[in-house]
């Protein structure tokens, strides 16, 4: 789908704003409504707006520590890559899952849990028995002092 600056600015409103109501985008962005509903409609249908969540506080839901495990495999074969992805998607605990290359491990996990001893819970329960897991390495936030989930947009 080519991109004009009325889908651009679509885009960079709904990022800041995913509520925001038809008739408001519309008015931003300098379209009627109905034109603004179709622009919408055909970015979510080409794949483009992927979902639209609601953001909440982790600490105030006492979600309070927040790692990234560095994950080393026995094998780099799409069979062993399949299968550790698919196991972890279903932990509710990893919040992301990266394949990674430029480091010594194989993939990069973002995790979120209450605490040090849930965190090595989970670790010792679900991540090292993981077939093929040779390693895990964690690294704990202190601080996130940027956590953005807009996307840098050319605005034209």
């Amino acid at each position: 789908m080519k991109l004009d600056r009325h889908d651009l600015r679509i885009l960079d409103e709904l990022q800041k704003n995913a509520r925001i109501t038809n008739q408001d985008l519309a008015d931003k962005i300098g379209l009627s409504p109905s034109p603004c509903l179709r622009r919408v409609k055909a970015l979510e249908e080409s794949g483009i707006i992927i979902d639209q969540v609601s953001r909440l506080n982790p600490s105030a839901l006492g979600l309070k520590l927040c790692a990234f495990v560095h994950i080393s495999l026995d094998r780099h074969t799409p069979e062993r890559f399949e299968s550790f992805e698919r196991q972890v998607l279903n932990y509710p605990e990893v919040m992301e899952c990266h394949l990674i290359a430029g480091q010594s491990a194989d993939y990069m996990l973002k995790v979120i849990v209450p605490d040090m001893e849930h965190y090595h819970e989970f670790l010792i329960t679900k991540i090292t028995p993981l077939e093929g897991v040779t390693g895990a390495h964690s690294s704990f936030v202190l601080r996130n002092p940027v956590n953005r989930t807009a996307l840098p947009l050319p605005i034209q």
